[in-house]
């Protein structure tokens, strides 16, 4: 075969091969750009086999760049090798009082430095460590602190705080809990300072064989979700599962030399799992405010040259809603990443912003799947190849809108759908892809389980989140299913607001279910509800009840006083028929109420407010 023969094979070759790659395997170059994309996650793994944590490479990135700046908050600046001495000092002073590995600790804080100098040391000793949401108070509170199995919690330094603790206190007494406050008065009601303890105590190293027996399946931290059982849930967050959580800032293209702003709460994983830990695994400087403020957010982002900004879909949308102002571009940030962002406030703040680059992802705190918008399509929360879902396995099956439940052909197994089809995501539990579950009954974490799915004895993570996918593969956010809903960021669990709604006096039933609001993110809190036929309703007293006794996103934004609540046969609330007559006069019989801050009532809901509403006239906070 002479070379002209060999070169026009070549050529032909050439020609011919990106056809036949369109034709028998369509995708292959979408999926070579995201193989290519995720090619830190071989890092990840090694870390994982090596037993590396998120606590060594903090170790590691404080002895390797001690004097770069890992966190800026209000006007405080700390380096590396600061964190790591305040943290040392919070190790070493409860070790002293002979806490250690395997013993719970829970931290009740706002966002603060000490929050993570007291996350971090507590980790060196190999604790976990409870991240109690802050807005919970009462019963909840209580509840929350029970099921985690600590014996020591410490307040933060606001005052808010320690009159939530003061309010469950005998309880915790009585249970021998040991109750320490970040502040630097004087032993009160039991509770103890802390403040001059740690600057008292010792700074150096703490000693890596105190925790030479923790492994990436021991549990790091618990985080608290909403689920169907009535009050949160404690999702363990293992080792393993923080060091997947902190790579997520470097597929998304973060590196040492960017600045990452974070306005979001350290007891959700966003913050502590994506924040934190990916703040720790790029070397980056971590900007932490102690709460979100639409007004402040770019004024933050030029004080502090932020180049990368956290978001949940409820945050970019309160940033567009603001004033448009002639500094609205001038900022460092190139790239925003969460989740939750809806198609139309993604084009509408990257062009007034002028961000480059938008980051979505999907995942839950506890699930085993998650998808990253690597690829930077729009709207997408990432993509699933059937290459892909060999190498990261999850299904999207089909599922019974009314009860949430996926529905089984006649031989008891699960439908998958097809592209353009929506479908309930579920993974396989694979030492790969685990699950951790939650703290307390194992049945809380049995019921995130479907079990003989695609073949016998097979167990399978029900996220209860419906996803859609295209013809090419990229992956949309839908909708949640069952018993919960998410409004301003929070998961809301309904039957805790139905307790709620019950334990007042003049309430005999509550059903309670989210409602869609044109222009807003997630569902906003809905409660129908029956009053007993000898009382009476005081709707000044049930707002100060609902307040009291709920974080203020749980609260009940519409009230609807119905005669009767319908019931399946096995006597569970019907709720899907309310769910799609929502607010609106027009489909709903019953008297209807909108929450009035202002007033710090309920005021009746007419066709004009319900207009007024849907036109965005009158704002629902």
């Amino acid at each position: 075969m002479g070379w002209e023969t060999v070169l026009y094979s070549v050529l032909a070759g050439v020609v011919t091969a990106p056809l036949l790659i369109k034709l028998f395997y369509p995708h292959f170059y979408t999926d070579a750009r995201f193989i290519l994309k995720t090619l830190p996650i071989v890092k990840l793994e090694k870390n994982i086999k090596n037993n590396v944590s998120v606590i060594s490479r903090f170790i590691q990135q404080a002895a390797a760049r001690p004097d770069r700046t890992f966190l800026r908050f209000q006007e405080e600046t700390h380096t590396y090798r600061q964190m790591d001495q305040w943290s040392n000092r919070v190790g070493n002073f409860f070790h002293s009082r002979g806490l250690g590995a395997g013993e719970t600790f829970a931290i009740f804080m706002l966002n603060e430095p000490a929050y993570l100098a007291v996350f971090l040391g507590l980790s060196k000793l190999g604790m976990t460590t409870a991240m109690l949401n802050h807005n919970l108070r009462s019963k909840s509170l209580l509840h929350c602190f029970n099921v985690s199995g600590a014996k020591n919690l410490v307040v933060g330094k606001d005052e808010v705080l320690r009159s939530a603790i003061l309010e469950i206190l005998p309880e915790l007494q009585q249970q021998g809990v040991t109750v320490w406050v970040m502040g630097d008065q004087v032993q009160e009601n039991g509770l103890l300072p802390l403040v001059d303890e740690i600057e008292a105590a010792s700074n150096a190293p703490i000693p890596e064989e105190l925790r030479s027996g923790i492994r990436m399946t021991d549990i790091i931290a618990y985080i608290y979700t909403s689920g169907t059982t009535g009050l949160p849930k404690a999702a363990k967050v293992s080792y393993g599962r923080m060091v997947y959580a902190s790579m997520f800032l470097v597929l998304c293209g973060v590196t040492e030399d960017d600045v990452v702003y974070t306005a979001l709460p350290l007891y959700h994983s966003a913050a502590l799992c994506i924040g934190l830990a990916g703040a720790i695994e790029t070397g980056c400087t971590w900007v932490l405010r102690q709460k979100f403020s639409a007004s402040r957010f770019w004024d933050d982002c030029r004080k502090y040259n932020v180049t990368v900004v956290q978001y949940i879909g409820e945050l970019l949308r309160y940033l567009c809603a603001q004033p448009k102002r002639a500094d609205d571009k001038d900022n460092q940030v190139w790239a925003a990443v969460g989740n939750g962002l809806r198609p139309e406030i993604w084009t509408e703040f990257q062009e007034r912003f002028n961000v480059k680059d938008i980051m979505e992802f999907y995942a839950a705190t506890e699930g085993n799947v998650g998808f990253v918008n690597v690829l930077q399509k729009f709207g997408a929360v990432g993509y699933a190849s059937p290459l892909m879902r060999k190498l990261r396995p999850c299904n999207f099956v089909k599922y019974d809108v009314a009860t949430g439940e996926p529905i089984r052909d006649e031989n008891g197994w699960c439908i998958e759908t097809k592209p353009g089809e929506n479908g309930l995501v579920i993974a396989p539990i694979t030492k790969k892809t685990f699950f951790d579950g939650y703290a307390g009954k194992k049945a809380l974490s049995d019921k995130k389980v479907l079990r003989d799915v695609f073949k016998k004895g097979d167990g399978y993570f029900n996220s209860g989140d419906v996803l859609f996918m295209d013809t090419e593969y990229f992956v949309y956010f839908v909708d949640r299913l069952g018993d919960t809903f998410r409004w301003k960021g929070e998961n809301v669990a309904t039957t805790e607001v139905s307790q709620v709604l019950s334990e007042y006096e003049p309430i005999q039933e509550a059903n309670v279910y989210g409602v869609k609001i044109p222009g807003y993110d997630g569902r906003a809190g809905m409660a129908s509800i029956i009053v007993r036929p000898d009382q009476s309703l005081d709707l000044p007293a049930l707002y100060e009840h609902v307040t009291q006794y709920l974080p203020s996103y749980a609260v009940p934004r519409f009230l609807r006083l119905g005669q009767a609540i319908d019931v399946t046969g096995t006597f569970k609330q019907k709720k899907v028929d309310a769910v799609e007559e929502g607010f609106d006069p027009q489909q709903v019989i019953d008297p209807l109420y909108l929450m009035d801050g202002s007033g710090k009532t309920y005021r009746p809901l007419d066709l004009d407010l319900y207009q007024r509403i849907i036109k965005g006239e009158v704002t629902v906070n």
